[in-house]
């Protein structure tokens, strides 16, 4: 079927096409709600450890001071994504009186590490309320590590803050921002598949092409104008 027979087909059943693409619209902007704000913010520490054989030359404490902090922050990236890390975060803001629980600050958070540098960040719909999660984030993590790192024997891991954390608000996903023009062409897809199924069960002969494809020769043709 030539592309002019299939525009002359869509022309021709034009409604078909049109309701699924206008109830599509209609229930879009009747069910649209804006995506909430959403805020992020991130910090990096250097983690470092003392050297600790005092008989070992300099190079030896050297090197294993840097090897020891490397095991020590992928035991903190871990200690971070846990749940006993959000539960001291969420304790922490309460005694601030925030009411954050631990469920959301585990939700938002996000660490990751590359040899001795640790990098934490944090998402949450309430830029004022983030900035204060991300300090008991800092407060938890630079206090409170020792437990989580028995391995050093109740001595904390010496954790040096790079920068200050600053609050950067997110812009919406990609999913939101497809979201109408995916349902319109498939609205559109689907008018058009409608419009292709009516004119395939219409028994009704418009044209010579009908006729030719029933095998009929055609007489004569009456133009319409």
């Amino acid at each position: 079927m030539e592309l002019r027979r299939y525009w002359r087909l869509i022309t021709r059943r034009w409604l078909l096409v049109a309701v699924p693409l206008v109830l599509v619209l209609i229930f879009t902007l009747l069910t649209y709600r804006r995506p909430p704000p959403a805020f992020n913010v991130g910090v990096q520490f250097l983690v470092s450890q003392p050297p600790s054989p005092a008989s070992a030359s300099a190079d030896e404490q050297r090197y294993y001071a840097w090897l020891t902090s490397e095991y020590v922050v992928n035991g903190l990236t871990d200690w971070v994504k846990g749940g006993q890390f959000a539960e001291a975060v969420s304790d922490q803001l309460s005694k601030q009186g925030l009411d954050v629980p631990a469920g959301a600050v585990q939700g938002g958070l996000a660490a990751d590490n590359a040899r001795s540098m640790l990098t934490v960040s944090l998402t949450y719909g309430d830029a004022a309320v983030l900035g204060a999660m991300m300090e008991a984030v800092i407060m938890v993590l630079t206090e409170q590590n020792a437990a989580a790192l028995p391995q050093l024997g109740g001595e904390p891991a010496i954790l040096v803050q790079l920068g200050q954390p600053i609050v950067n608000q997110i812009s919406a996903g990609l999913r939101s921002q497809l979201d109408l023009p995916l349902r319109v062409m498939l609205a559109l897809g689907g008018g058009i598949g409608l419009s292709l199924l009516a004119e395939y069960l219409d028994p009704t002969i418009r044209d010579r092409d009908d006729l030719a494809r029933l095998g009929l020769a055609v007489m004569a043709e009456i133009p319409s104008k």
